[in-house]
């Protein structure tokens, strides 16, 4: 029996882990969990699974609910460095959303445990000071996106990348992959949110209806297997069957295919030495229809700015990240159009801070200088 601690429970991504412990439950015991203030669905978690360690990132959900149930409830940094580094849980799985979920990925990478990560952002902004701490302690990361969950698998059995050629990282397009940008102006939120294959988090929708949840997932595939930016290429795939190619030096290129379900590759990381029973959705080989198109030449700046920070390195991924989930939050909330996401990130990356001083407090603060910055820019141009 694996404990598992399940960061992020009440998201997308939780709810998917979730599902994957429910129809495994002879081998997976939900231990602990944590959720930001989603409370009516944490108590249903609650009836389901009995977590014993429940914590509460929101200080209101917090007092509100030890007010009924004194003692069960954990809250304040010191509270989640304890539960992280217990010693009852086997994984860890970190799906907070955001840049919200780089302070627990980061004392995560530091217990030795096997992380599940679903986190692209923490890779993103801070890869440089998590992956040597992962690397100095021990630390298995395994990667649940289904993109380098499926590179992760199309490398098994290797030696290494030695043999890597090339690596394709397959997009959906999102609802606008064949719209150019400048007829974005009048998308409504609505229509951004209508992914036509996944159901996800209103954040991580956004970014693939932009395409930046690619070029986020090229820099954290950099980290991840250790490669120059060179070595990967990003293609559109609107049926979302195939999530990466890994080509290599004898000409012979292995994909990972599936119908797209974010419990696939969650199924494949929570497994040991037997893969995990899940109820999937078969593909029908006899009708499947795929194909592939070139990534926009409109959105190629931004994947430009993405390859900036590969190569450099330092703090330009949190620089790149803030700025763009400013520029999401502000199309949420009315404060632009669609088409000035864009516009945001290139203005604030523009004033980027090159410095390769990375720690978790250099980060912070290069992340809330850049959302300050990214504000004045959203201010500008709505």
């Amino acid at each position: 029996m694996m404990n598992i601690l399940l960061l992020g429970a009440t998201g997308s991504i939780g709810e998917s882990v979730l599902n994957v412990i429910s129809q495994n439950k002879e081998s997976l015991n939900l231990l602990g969990i944590s959720f930001n203030k989603n409370v009516l669905r944490y108590q249903e978690i609650l009836k389901e699974y009995s977590p014993d360690y429940v914590y509460v990132d929101d200080h209101d959900s917090f007092k509100s609910l030890c007010n009924k149930d004194k003692g069960r409830y954990l809250n304040g940094d010191e509270e989640l460095e304890r539960l992280i580094n217990k010693d009852d849980f086997d994984i860890i799985v970190c799906a907070t959303s955001g840049f919200a979920g780089l302070k627990s990925a980061y004392i995560a990478s530091k217990t030795g445990k096997k992380i599940l990560l679903a986190n692209k952002e923490s890779i993103v902004a801070g890869g440089d000071l998590i992956l040597p701490l992962a690397k100095e302690n021990n630390t298995e990361i395994i990667p649940i996106d289904s993109e380098h969950n499926a590179i992760f698998q199309c490398l098994s059995g290797e030696k290494g990348t030695e043999d890597v050629k090339n690596i394709t990282i397959t997009a959906s397009g999102g609802p606008f992959i064949n719209t150019p940008i400048k007829e974005l102006k009048h998308v409504t939120i609505e229509e951004a949110l209508n992914h036509p294959n996944w159901k996800m988090g209103s954040k991580v929708t956004i970014d693939s209806a932009t395409l930046v949840n690619k070029c986020l997932e090229l820099i954290e595939a950099k980290y991840l297997f250790n490669l120059d930016e060179k070595y990967f290429d990003l293609v559109v795939h609107p049926q979302s069957v195939i999530h990466s190619i890994v080509t290599f030096v004898d000409g012979s290129s292995i994909c990972q295919m599936s119908a797209p379900d974010m419990r696939v590759p969650i199924a494949h990381a929570l497994s040991n030495e037997n893969r995990l029973s899940i109820d999937f959705n078969n593909l029908d080989f006899n009708n499947l229809n795929l194909f592939f198109q070139k990534f926009p030449s409109d959105r190629m700046e931004i994947q430009n700015i993405a390859r900036e920070v590969c190569n450099k390195g330092g703090l330009l991924g949190t620089v790149f990240n803030a700025a763009n989930e400013v520029a999401v939050e502000s199309f949420l909330k009315k404060e632009i159009s669609f088409d000035k996401i864009y516009e945001v990130i290139y203005r604030t990356f523009d004033k980027n801070i090159l410095s390769n001083n990375v720690s978790i407090e250099t980060i912070n603060e290069v992340d809330a200088q850049t959302r300050i910055h990214a504000k004045k820019v959203v201010k500008s141009i709505a």
